[in-house]
């Protein structure tokens, strides 16, 4: 009842918290003053809470473009990189893995970036279900910011992949909606790649949305999720 054995958050978590609320922005909120965290991960496999961050890629999108100064990516320090079919793919190798910064230091320069944003990536749920796993293992906690997926926008917004009877539907993934936005991807398969990648398909996805209502987007124009 005291509150003994009980772990204060970190400084930089108790600024993270008392920043951002898990509450939707407001509908009528203008598109260009809302802050997008676009974000998108690399790791040793697709488990959510067994497998381990490799990298982290982060693009600030605010004002209806891509803040280039306020993005960045971090190579995370693991140990025993297995040799799996991830890895194959983003071809971060033990060694290289080896050389990167401690996971819960990555996660602490994190935070503060992506206070009051919208967090957003293609699939989100996987890439914020690892950030989340790793930030209660380091820190016993989880992100609340308000999330938007852009292969959700995707289909609400591409006539290409609106939403069928068919119940295997699947969403699309990152280089369909590339090529029907005429986007040429970047670096595919690095961490600061696709979140760059995914930053210029939100871009786009709003173009589109704005085009075909004729006026300005709003917040709630867009499928943001309560965090």
């Amino acid at each position: 009842m005291f509150g003994f054995g009980k772990k204060s958050l970190p400084d930089f978590a108790e600024a993270y918290l008392a920043k951002t609320s898990s509450k939707r922005p407001a509908k009528a909120i203008p598109l260009e003053q809302l802050r997008f965290a676009v974000i998108d991960t690399e790791t040793t496999g697709f488990e959510i809470g067994r497998d381990r961050l490799l990298s982290i890629g982060l693009v600030i999108v605010a004002e209806d473009r891509i803040e280039v100064e306020q993005s960045g990516g971090w190579l995370i320090q693991q140990s025993d990189v297995p040799l799996n079919d991830a890895v194959r793919i983003h071809g971060i190798m033990p060694d290289e893995s080896a050389e990167g910064e401690p996971e819960a230091e990555v996660l602490k320069d994190l935070l503060p970036r992506i206070a009051d944003t919208i967090f957003v990536a293609h699939h989100t749920g996987f890439d914020l279900g690892m950030i989340n796993s790793a930030l209660f293992r380091h820190y016993a906690l989880k992100l609340r910011n308000p999330w938007l997926d852009t292969a959700e926008m995707a289909i609400k917004t591409l006539d290409a992949f609106a939403r069928t009877n068919y119940v295997a539907q699947r969403p699309p993934g990152l280089d369909e909606v590339c090529q029907q936005c005429d986007i040429r991807p970047m670096a595919r398969h690095t961490a600061t790649g696709d979140a760059f990648t995914t930053a210029e398909v939100l871009l786009s996805l709003c173009a589109r949305l704005r085009r075909h209502l004729g006026r300005p987007l709003t917040a709630g124009d867009l499928p943001i999720h309560r965090g």
